[in-house]
């Protein structure tokens, strides 16, 4: 039987598709809506962010609708979903929902408005912070990956060495000598550059041929400067460094980023090597496109999969961290609000006033839980090993 005989050309057999078409993002949509936790997880999340987002325009400002700042004595430790007692308080104090909806701290402060200025600080911690160890860690982990293979000469380690003690000295107030050290890098380059020009690669003296003896390899290098890190406990590094340093919610977020990169770049690491051997890899460098176009253009999007799993559940811990800085007091000054400080406020009335305890608590489980169930979600859907579990 022929395809005439069945009502069909030969036109509609080649053009038309055997299954419809779909974009990767309705593929990933399709895969990840069967995972009803990581929807949920997606949906605790997008409520946080509106609160997030709506927390920093009523809470700041000259006349805010929710003043967290505002102090009411004598409405002191008053329960959720508490009348505020008129009669004792002038019209600006009055709450603008007319009530207490998470009640009052021991000042007599809105605890919903300090928990809507918390949100905020939370989401800016977790996003900025995950933001500079995924920055951090996809850099060290391209070039561990890509340019492993290269050496690192004498001469480099030693310009590292001073570039760092001389921003060191510059840093702890000793200007004169930190500026010394750093004026000897660009003398050393016009040096080296000089040896270069005279002899070319290859050098006669003995000081100039022990400055580019092949001290170690680049992946040895950032691997060991990992394994460095991953040597000290997180947190209690974090909280040294915190508490030389002034408070402040900027030099948080630097601190938490510059100390929790360490897993995107094992992450990224991997999959470039394994990426580098591809025939596709091969196939643009007989092209002979460079290396930036390489990295960037065709194997940082094969790489990506795993860094967004590490970064969406990177931002529940560091949301985590940014709340213990702030309950052991080294977290953001006051007055700004946090969860972790409305906690430790709390933890002196826990028997007195239960909800000053419960209620940042409570959120910062929701918000964290949503976030690791977010990101199992999309490691189930962006590995194809585990899609076969939904």
């Amino acid at each position: 039987m022929n395809i005439e005989e069945n009502g069909f050309t030969e036109d509609f057999q080649l053009e038309t598709p055997l299954a419809p078409k779909q974009t990767r993002l309705q593929e990933f949509w399709l895969l990840f809506r069967q995972n009803r936790l990581a929807i949920l997880g997606l949906f605790i999340f997008i409520i946080f962010f509106c609160c997030a987002v709506a927390g920093l325009f009523m809470t700041s400002g000259p006349d805010p609708l929710f003043d967290p700042a505002m102090i009411r004595l004598q409405e002191k430790l008053r329960p959720p979903l508490a009348k505020p007692n008129l009669d004792s308080l002038r019209h600006e104090e009055i709450p603008y929902l007319g009530f207490y909806l998470m009640g009052t701290d021991d000042l007599g402060r809105d605890v919903f408005a300090r928990m809507l200025q918390g949100a905020w600080v939370s989401l800016t911690v977790g996003f900025v912070a995950v933001g500079i160890s995924v920055l951090i860690g996809i850099f060290m982990g391209g070039i561990a990956g890509y340019f492993g293979q290269h050496h690192v000469r004498v001469h480099h380690i030693l310009m590292m060495l001073v570039l760092i003690s001389g921003a060191v000295l510059v840093t702890a107030n000793f200007i004169r000598s930190g500026a010394v050290l750093l004026c000897l890098i660009p003398a050393y380059l016009f040096y080296s550059l000089r040896i270069q020009n005279r002899s070319g690669e290859k050098t006669s003296s003995l000081w100039a041929k022990f400055l580019y003896i092949n001290a170690v390899s680049i992946d040895t290098l950032i691997m060991r400067l990992v394994d460095i890190m991953l040597c000290f406990p997180s947190f209690f590094l974090i909280l040294t460094v915190v508490a030389l340093l002034p408070a402040s919610i900027y030099n948080i977020m630097i601190v938490i980023g510059l100390t929790s990169w360490m897993g995107t770049t094992r992450f990224v690491r991997a999959e470039f090597l394994s990426l580098r051997e591809q025939d596709f890899v091969a196939a643009v460098k007989t092209l002979g496109a460079g290396n930036f176009r390489i990295i960037f253009r065709h194997m940082m999007p094969n790489a990506i999969a795993p860094v967004l799993v590490s970064a969406t559940i990177g931002i529940a811990t560091a949301i985590l961290t940014e709340a213990g800085l702030s309950f052991l007091g080294f977290g953001v000054p006051p007055p700004h609000a946090t969860w972790g400080n409305i906690l430790s406020d709390g933890k002196n009335f826990i028997f007195d006033a239960p909800w000053l305890t419960f209620i940042p608590g409570i959120a910062i489980l929701i918000v964290v839980l949503s976030f690791n169930l977010f990101g199992e979600g999309l490691r189930d859907v962006l590995n194809p090993k585990l899609r076969e579990r939904h």
